[in-house]
């Protein structure tokens, strides 16, 4: 398939912007990272009228330096050459984790802090973000996750729906996890831990599973879940959130919060959501 579509790969240092071009390259597009802002708008033109690769990815981002500012005013012009806009986001813990593993250095901070850097890249990247054709948030994406989002997305043209839901069983003698917007707490059910021929299973396990869903409250309980998460999440999305995670609780996080995640998840299957599953505690 000969396309000339250009999409133009931009976001946060340390979002997944190197995966993304790659995962594109591999993929049979034309790909330059780092391309002076200043060739932007003849290169889109070239793409467009020769159209010899399934399509075209441009790398631009904080990098470009004073360039950023030109790109604002050339962008109408871009995009009118048919451009779509990529943007790579994480969460500011993600970065600062990533970063930290690598020890890197942002490429605002200097020798200041990590935040701050990441806060005026946040400031000077805000209007390539509101212009975006598709946003990924990858703070909890795995690389052959980001991979597969992007084939669906620029391989076989499917309609790109940003919304992901995390569902994230975990145990409360860990700790509650910090990124969580809803949390549930499932202690109340029948516990599994006390039956010996379940103590060492999970909520993966069929006959935990079983054991937990017998009950009329663990029922009760996903009934009311899911009828106001279907409530919430439209709402979520108008209000423009990109990714939501529910995290179920129990005591040691392996029997009864991962069951009910899991049942959870089975509900997602039939909506027209995204959603993934983490058991944090196994």
């Amino acid at each position: 398939m000969i396309s000339s579509k250009l999409v133009i790969i931009t976001g946060m240092s340390g979002a997944g912007k190197t995966t993304a071009i790659k995962s594109l390259e591999d993929a049979g597009y034309l790909c330059v990272d780092n391309l002076p802002v200043d060739f932007l708008v003849d290169f889109a033109k070239l793409t467009k009228a020769k159209g010899e690769h399934i399509g075209t990815a441009v790398g631009i981002d904080i990098r470009s330096g004073s360039g950023l500012d030109k790109l604002a005013d050339i962008l109408p012009e871009v995009k009118n050459e048919g451009a779509e806009i990529l943007f790579m986001e994480a969460s500011d813990e993600s970065l600062i984790r990533r970063y930290k593993e690598t020890r890197r250095t942002h490429p605002l901070s200097g020798t200041g802090r990590l935040e701050v850097g990441i806060q005026r890249e946040r400031e000077r990247l805000d209007f390539l973000k509101k212009n975006a054709d598709y946003i990924i948030d990858t703070s909890r994406l795995l690389t052959r996750e980001l991979r597969a989002e992007l084939y669906k997305i620029f391989i076989n043209e499917e309609k790109y729906n940003g919304f992901v839901t995390t569902i994230l069983s975990f145990g409360y003698k860990y700790g509650i996890p910090s990124d969580a917007d809803l949390v549930f707490d499932v202690r109340f059910l029948p516990n599994p831990f006390y039956i010996p021929e379940l103590k060492e299973k999970t909520g993966n396990d069929k006959e935990v599973y079983e054991y937990v869903m017998s009950s009329e409250a663990a029922r009760q309980f996903l009934s009311k879940l899911t009828d106001m998460v279907d409530f919430l999440l439209p709402n979520y999305i108008a209000e423009g959130k990109n990714q939501l995670v529910i995290a179920i609780g129990c005591t040691g996080g392996k029997h009864r919060s991962v069951t009910l995640a899991n049942a959870l998840l089975e509900w997602f299957g039939g909506t027209n959501y995204k959603a993934r599953i983490e058991h944090r505690e196994i």
